[in-house]
């Protein structure tokens, strides 16, 4: 059974996960992959499934969430990421809603898999995503990165999770820490005057690894969960750090054009070797 709904994946260079995305979401009517600037082979096998490719970049993930939605010309949106599994229990209770006309909008819980363990503990327990929407009911998303919907009419949870195959590795981790923790420091950075020193630093990796690790009781998770709660602690010195770079001045980047003519003008006055 195929219900009145899109599927919209925001995807950029996730070759290794868009096909088996795509395998859990024959239910949908349609899916529309925008494409964020991708160099590898993610268009392709988008368009050997049958998907809409649009190509689309932008710096904030609430635009690229308004974007994708606008493409959409059935009643219903499903937004999911490229490493998001939907299972077939999760899509018979969409589509019972959706027969229903019961809600304007559904939220799911997630199931995380970090480091190829399924976690219960380290605050991954309580993620919830709110994914799917009525489409006249969706007004727009705000923020820049963690991104959030604004919508009406009545919200329900879902009783079945949606399963994401997050922090597959380090190597993986570092890649989107490198696109996010970026544009979190250059929202902080615009939004504060406070000057960021090496202690401030420090205190938000410890306290982001005692909140993951103990608060949130990620030990339980075992060895996974306590580097899961090391690697989200050092995402969140990364911030503070890049923060501390865009509050220099004069910038550092001016810094470094300043050596760089420095050394110019030094073979242009020494430079004559014989």
């Amino acid at each position: 059974m195929k219900s009145n709904l899109t599927a919209l994946i925001i995807a950029k260079n996730e070759e290794k996960m868009i096909q088996a995305c795509l395998e859990t979401l024959p239910f949908c009517q349609k899916i529309i992959l925008l494409d964020d600037g991708s160099t590898d082979k993610t268009v392709s096998i988008a368009e050997s499934y049958d998907c809409q490719v649009v190509s689309f970049a932008h710096e904030s993930f609430a635009k690229l969430r308004e974007k994708a939605s606008s493409l959409v010309e059935t009643d219903w949106l499903f937004y999911i990421d490229a490493d998001e599994r939907v299972t077939p229990a999760l899509a018979k209770e969409i589509l019972l809603h959706i027969e229903k006309a019961d809600c304007q909008a559904m939220t799911m819980k997630r199931l995380n898999i970090c480091y190829g363990q399924r976690f219960s503990f380290g605050n991954w327990q309580n993620d919830k995503v709110t994914r799917i929407f009525r489409k006249t009911s969706l007004l727009s998303w705000q923020g820049e990165i963690h991104e959030s919907p604004i919508f009406k009419g009545k919200n329900i949870d879902l009783q079945h999770e949606i399963i994401h195959l997050t922090h597959r590795n380090t190597q993986d981790n570092l890649r989107k820490s490198t696109d996010w923790t970026i544009k979190e420091a250059t929202a902080l950075s615009a939004a504060t005057v406070k000057k960021i020193s090496l202690a401030t630093i420090l205190r938000k990796g410890l306290m982001e690894f005692y909140r993951r690790a103990f608060k949130y009781q990620g030990y339980k998770d075992g060895m996974a969960g306590m580097i899961e709660a090391l690697v989200q602690a050092m995402n969140r010195m990364i911030v503070y750090i890049q923060v501390w770079e865009l509050q220099q001045k004069p910038s550092i980047k001016s810094k470094y054009e300043k050596e760089e003519q420095a050394i110019k003008n030094l073979w242009q006055t020494e430079g004559q070797i014989k």
